[in-house]
């Protein structure tokens, strides 16, 4: 614990002595950090539109089997009555 407090006393006194250096890591750190922010959130919101439309296309693709296989049905009837005959 001692070790800890005095690796803190040492942070402290280089920032005391240094300020501009610790001032520009706050800055470049910073901006980082709302770089990484914004780039996460504009990938969740991609994500988002890219779910979006899957979920449309399945559907849509859900609607024209669905038409597909009633015209289908009512086809198939007709052509295995004939190879029946």
């Amino acid at each position: 614990m001692s070790s800890y407090i005095t690796c803190l006393h040492k942070i402290k006194e280089h920032a005391e002595t240094y300020p501009y250096v610790w001032a520009s890591y706050i800055v470049v750190y910073s901006g980082f950090g709302l770089w990484m922010a914004y780039r996460w959130r504009k990938l969740r919101k991609t994500e988002d539109r890219v779910r979006g439309l899957q979920e449309r296309l399945r559907k849509f693709v859900e609607a024209e089997e669905s038409s597909s296989s009633v015209t289908a049905a009512e086809k198939v009837p007709a052509s295995s009555e004939k190879s029946v005959k």
